[in-house]
C-alpha cells in the first residue's frame, strides 16, 4: 500500500474545519473540534440523536499508523478520513503541539427537560464560569464523581470551545450536558425534579464536613459553581437551599475552581451511595 494522498490546505474541507474555532460559525455548523488520541476515541464510540458524533477525523500518516483502531474504527462509523501533513494539522489544531488526530463531531448537547425527566441524583451547574479550561475540567471532574448530568448556564463559556472539550479529556462525550438554561431556570427545574441545590461558595455559611457529618446530602443534589475570580452572585447565591464552603484546614486562601468542584461532588458521591443515601453500592 502506497503512502496515502495528503490533504491540500486549500481544501474546502481544511478551511471548514478551521473556521470552526470561532463560536458564531460552531453554532451556525453545529459542529465542533475534538483533537487528540483520547477524544477522538470517545467521539468514534459516542452517538448524538442515534446518529455517529464523529463526522470528519483528519490524521497525519504517523498518527494513522500509530492509533490505527481508532482510525479504522472511524471508518467504520462511516466518518470521512483525511490525510493531512503536519502543517495542516497545525493550522486547524488549537494546541500548541498537535497530537496527529483532530476529529469534526456533531453538537451532542441535550435538551435541560430530558435531564429533568431522567430524575437526576447529581449534577453539577455551571453559573458565570467564564473560562473554558475551568468548564472542561468541572465536566470531567463531575463525570469522575459518576453525576448524572452537567448543566451551563447562558452566563458560562461555551461548551464546545476548543480549550473546553480538550479540558475535558473526552468527558464531554460520556454524560448529558445542557447548555445556556438562565441559571433561575435550572434551578426550578431541579427543584421541581426533588433535587436539593447547594451553591459551592468559599464564603458559604455552611461547612461541608458539617453537611456530611449530618448526613444531609444523601438525596438528590445539584452543585452550583460560579467563577472563579468572583464566586456567585449574591442572587444565585439567594436560589439554593444552601450555600456551602470547603472547608480550609490548612494555611491556602483558597481552593480553585475545579479542585472544589471536585471536592463537593465526590462528597455528594459518597454519601449518596452510603447505607441510606439515593444510590446503591453497586449503581453508577
Amino acid at each position: 500500500m502506497g503512502t496515502p494522498e495528503l490533504i491540500s490546505p486549500r481544501s474546502p474541507r481544511v478551511i471548514a474545519a478551521r473556521r470552526l474555532a470561532k463560536r458564531n460559525f460552531r453554532g451556525k455548523e453545529r459542529r465542533f473540534i475534538a483533537e487528540g488520541p483520547q477524544a477522538v476515541r470517545e467521539a468514534v464510540a459516542h452517538r448524538s440523536a442515534g446518529e455517529p458524533t464523529l463526522l470528519e477525523l483528519f490524521t497525519t500518516v504517523e498518527a494513522a499508523e500509530r492509533y490505527a483502531d481508532i482510525v479504522e474504527a472511524a471508518r467504520a462509523t462511516g466518518a470521512r478520513v483525511h490525510h493531512a501533513s503536519d502543517a495542516v494539522l497545525a493550522e486547524v489544531s488549537q494546541t500548541v503541539t498537535p497530537q496527529g488526530l483532530l476529529g469534526v463531531c456533531r453538537f451532542l448537547d441535550s435538551p435541560f427537560e430530558e435531564i429533568l425527566a431522567a430524575r437526576p441524583k447529581l449534577v453539577a451547574v455551571l453559573a458565570h464560569v467564564r473560562d473554558p479550561g475551568n468548564a472542561g475540567t468541572v465536566l470531567r471532574c463531575a463525570d469522575a464523581a459518576g453525576a448524572d448530568a452537567v448543566v451551563l448556564t447562558d452566563a458560562s463559556v461555551d461548551l464546545y470551545n476548543p480549550k473546553a472539550v480538550r479540558a475535558s479529556v473526552g468527558s464531554v462525550f460520556h454524560l448529558p450536558v445542557a447548555v445556556g438554561v438562565p441559571v433561575e431556570q435550572a434551578v426550578a427545574g431541579l427543584k421541581g425534579a426533588g433535587v436539593r441545590i447547594l451553591a459551592a461558595d468559599g464564603a458559604g455559611e455552611d461547612d461541608l464536613d458539617a453537611e456530611l457529618d449530618a448526613g444531609t446530602m444523601g438525596g438528590p443534589t445539584a452543585w452550583i459553581f460560579g467563577n472563579e475570580a468572583w464566586g456567585l452572585p449574591e442572587e444565585t447565591r439567594a436560589l439554593a437551599d444552601a450555600v456551602v464552603r470547603v472547608p480550609i484546614h490548612g494555611k491556602a486562601e483558597s481552593l480553585n475552581l475545579a479542585t472544589a468542584a471536585a471536592v463537593c461532588l465526590y462528597g455528594s458521591a459518597r454519601a449518596q451511595r452510603a447505607a441510606g443515601g439515593c444510590r446503591s453500592v453497586t449503581s453508577s
